[in-house]
């Protein structure tokens, strides 16, 4: 077998895993995310992989996206909802910005304040919410100093 060979037989065959698996296995790799949706609060606090208290019980159409690096904390939540975020959540000045964006979400630095909800940043969309964690200690401090 020949060098050509050698290079060209795993290139091929990581083409193909990608074609067959989609998207999804894509991110994982090159972007090291992955991104999930949930129908409502119900299955997202059944199936998904982030704890955030804060996704109020109304919760519909949920995307959560999270990084695939073992031990990595950053996700970002958007999702539909009528109901207010929990008392625990305090209006703070904003310091933090999410590590992805996602499709519909408002843009975070436009923002002036956000709720700092533990360790989550969360902004209104108009339609729901948009969190992410982690948020900055600064919005952590001035939440705690309320």
């Amino acid at each position: 077998m020949n060098t050509r060979t050698l290079v060209a037989v795993p290139a091929l065959f990581l083409a193909g895993a990608l074609a067959l698996t989609g998207c999804s296995a894509y991110d994982s790799l090159v972007h090291k995310q992955a991104t999930s949706t949930f129908e409502d609060a119900d299955a997202f606090s059944n199936d998904a992989d982030v704890d955030a208290e804060w996704v109020p019980a109304d919760a519909t159409d949920i995307t959560v996206r999270t990084s695939t690096v073992e031990d990595a904390a950053d996700a970002v939540i958007l999702l539909t909802s009528d109901a207010a975020l929990a008392e625990e959540c305090a209006e703070v000045e904003r310091y933090s910005a999410p590590s992805w964006v996602l499709d519909d979400a408002p843009d975070p630095y436009k923002a002036k304040t956000v709720f700092a909800c533990g360790d989550w940043s969360v902004m209104d969309t108009g339609s729901g919410w948009y969190g992410w964690t982690p948020n900055s200690e600064e919005e952590r401090d001035a939440a705690a100093a309320g």
